[in-house]
């Protein structure tokens, strides 16, 4: 037996390698799965440690643009410090705040959407040479996706009342800070506008990229007002927790510009017409429902200490999908705790409402639905005659499958 499959071997149940799978040992069916769970991802790990010299290849290229990203960075910040066209005379002070604010709240995250400009573009421009302007242009517009990620962060934890993220207290509780972190948020909106007109007004596709960020905007404070007006706003009511609603408030507040925005501006960078690729953006609006999905599960089930964050969902009276499901599947009773105890911050409330989903089995229907979409995603993406869009949804369905934070 070689290495690797004595590795596994090692690792596999001894029923599985004897008289295969014994369902009367196993106490539900969702354990059935959750040890698959656990045994599909040990078995990937090991065959991704002994995967050979092709793959660390392509991790060293990954690592070394990331940090050709990085670096970027710190180029976008100095010139937004330092050039009178962007800094409209700041003071020792105000330079001092806009360089803290800047690394407390852009860089700090996995940088998956800013990363994803790069890797989406490369892919568009395989079998032909990216000299070092047309990359640092990718990077400019991969910063400028983190740049609208941060602002839509830190206005968003104010709304939510959240008190982490990114394993720091959220930018508005710092005594310094406080609501001035409302200002903050929209100068990081701002920032975006400045950066694009700064470095892409002379292209031929600069009215298509404002056009995009523009309406990539409008989508995303519309999904933001969604989600406010149906958790804040009006008599508190679970009933109004529904499918349809949670699908439309995650579309527009996730979707657009978490999956579709990085590939879009990768596409434009490549002279693309976005018209010509509208099913690669419902591909990839059904990859940020799910990946919002996954969010939500985690908020409630992840461990804090790997997800960045205490998730506040249930006490924030969110309109999560697991309170959705538990309205679908919920008894008389089970239903009666729901209203009794969801948006409350109490702990004992809180407890209340994680003891209904773990009844309702919601861990267990939650991985039936990542299961489901992972092989619908995958056959879609299959079917994709263009192998470089191919590549791009491969990558993006790589990044979130079963991701842990």
């Amino acid at each position: 037996m070689g290495a690797l499959a004595a590795s596994i071997a090692s690792r596999v149940p001894s029923g599985l390698l004897s008289a295969g799978l014994s369902l009367a040992a196993l106490a539900s069916p969702g354990e059935i799965i959750r040890r698959a769970s656990r045994l599909e991802e040990e078995l990937k790990e090991l065959l991704r440690v002994h995967g050979g010299r092709a793959g660390a290849e392509q991790g060293g290229g990954g690592q070394q643009n990331k940090e050709r990203f990085l670096r970027a960075y710190e180029r976008l910040k100095t010139e937004l410090l330092n050039d009178r066209a962007f800094n409209f005379d700041f003071t020792e002070e105000t330079r001092q705040w806009v360089a803290k604010m800047l690394d407390y709240n852009v860089p700090g995250g996995k940088l998956n959407r800013g990363l994803s400009v790069i890797d989406s573009y490369m892919l568009l421009r395989e079998g032909t040479e990216v000299d070092d302007e047309d990359f640092y242009l990718a990077c400019v517009l991969g910063w400028c996706v983190e740049w609208l990620q941060a602002s839509a962060l830190v206005l968003d934890d104010i709304t939510d009342n959240a008190y982490t993220r990114r394993d720091n207290l959220c930018w508005y509780k710092l005594p310094t800070v406080g609501l001035s972190a409302i200002n903050d948020g929209v100068l990081l909106k701002c920032h975006v506008q400045a950066i694009i007109k700064r470095y892409f007004k002379d292209k031929f596709y600069f009215l298509d990229l404002l056009e995009l960020w523009s309406e990539i905007g409008l989508q995303t404070a519309m999904g933001q007002m969604l989600d406010l007006i149906t958790t804040h706003t009006g008599a508190k009511d679970l009933a109004r927790y529904r499918i349809q609603g949670y699908r439309r408030i995650v579309k527009y507040k996730t979707s657009y510009y978490s999956f579709y925005l990085p590939v879009a501006c990768a596409l434009l960078l490549n002279d693309a017409k976005l018209s010509d690729y509208i099913e690669l953006k419902n591909v990839l609006i059904e990859m940020g429902v799910y990946f919002q999905i996954q969010d939500d599960y985690l908020d409630c089930f992840g461990d804090p200490e790997v997800i960045g964050k205490v998730g506040t969902d249930i006490e924030d009276y969110k309109c999560s999908w697991l309170i959705v499901q538990a309205m679908e599947l919920a008894n008389e009773n089970e239903m009666k705790i729901l209203y009794e105890n969801y948006g409350k911050s109490d702990p004992q409330c809180v407890a209340a409402v994680k003891n209904v989903y773990k009844e309702l089995d919601l861990q267990d229907i939650f991985l039936e639905y990542e299961s489901r979409v992972y092989k619908h995603l995958v056959s879609t993406i299959d079917a994709e005659a263009d192998r470089a869009i191919r590549e791009i949804l491969k990558i993006f369905l790589k990044k979130i499958y079963r991701r842990k934070k």
